[in-house]
């Protein structure tokens, strides 16, 4: 059973919004991110929905595959997480 979103960690969500955004961007399917990271396409799909955080080892290899700075990542990810708390004030 999925949780639902709301019980997540908020982070967590941001960081697998934007690491879906940039996955989506760079034309890579799970599968496909997940084997050039050596990974597993599960766990990229639990750190889209939010369910896991990665290490800094696993930030470093997305971001390399992904073509984008580990750097970016974090700043979208702040900046995705300022944008879901002020919209949460606001309902």
């Amino acid at each position: 059973m999925v949780p639902p979103r709301k019980h997540l960690n908020p982070v967590a969500i941001a960081f697998g919004d934007v690491l879906r955004a940039a996955r989506s961007e760079a034309g890579l399917s799970q599968e496909a991110l997940g084997l050039a990271c050596e990974i597993d396409r599960t766990y990229v799909s639990l750190l889209e929905r939010g369910e896991r955080q990665p290490t800094l080892s696993t930030l470093f290899a997305l971001s390399e595959q992904l073509g984008v700075s580990a750097e970016s990542l974090v700043v979208q990810t702040g900046r995705a997480l300022r944008r879901s708390r002020s919209s949460a004030g606001r309902d």
